[in-house]
């Protein structure tokens, strides 16, 4: 396994683990790599700090202890979030950038309330904000709007 610090165009770091440094090319080129934060898909990779293991016989160093135990909750937070988005996915339309024109309209009961999803610019979410019109910003990369596996 090989763990990778990565930053997107817009300065988000994140951490990346791969199979190998094959694995990651291979995602690099197949666009299959996007920021978290913001689902930028230009990648590249920083600087890591080295995992070292020092002998059990160095005195001068405590031995390193396995990556967190608790990595099955991580794994099981992962799996939830998947369900939680294929959910948001199954049950809402998108309407792209439609989404604060069609929000509006709803909330003003010009037309009929139903669930939708879509993108917004910072600006026209404060602005329905202000207007008092409920949103919740939902990271979907587009990697994720495929199929999920």
């Amino acid at each position: 396994m090989k763990v990778l610090d990565l930053q997107c165009g817009n300065g988000h770091v994140f951490e990346g683990w791969f199979g190998g440094e094959d694995d990651y090319l291979a995602q690099q080129r197949g666009g299959l790599i996007q920021c978290p934060a913001c689902a930028d898909p230009s990648i590249s990779k920083r600087l890591s700090v080295p995992r070292l293991k020092f002998s059990k016989s160095d005195s001068n160093h405590e031995p390193v202890q396995p990556l967190a135990s608790n990595a099955g909750e991580g794994k099981q937070l992962l799996l939830d979030w998947l369900d939680l988005t294929r959910q948001v996915l199954a049950s809402t339309t998108d309407v792209g950038t439609r989404f604060a024109q069609e929000a509006r309209k709803m909330h003003y009961q010009e037309t009929q309330t139903r669930s939708i999803r879509g993108t917004a610019t910072r600006e026209e979410t404060m602005t329905l904000l202000d207007e008092g019109i409920e949103v919740l910003p939902l990271l979907l990369p587009e990697a994720l709007k495929g199929t999920l596996q």
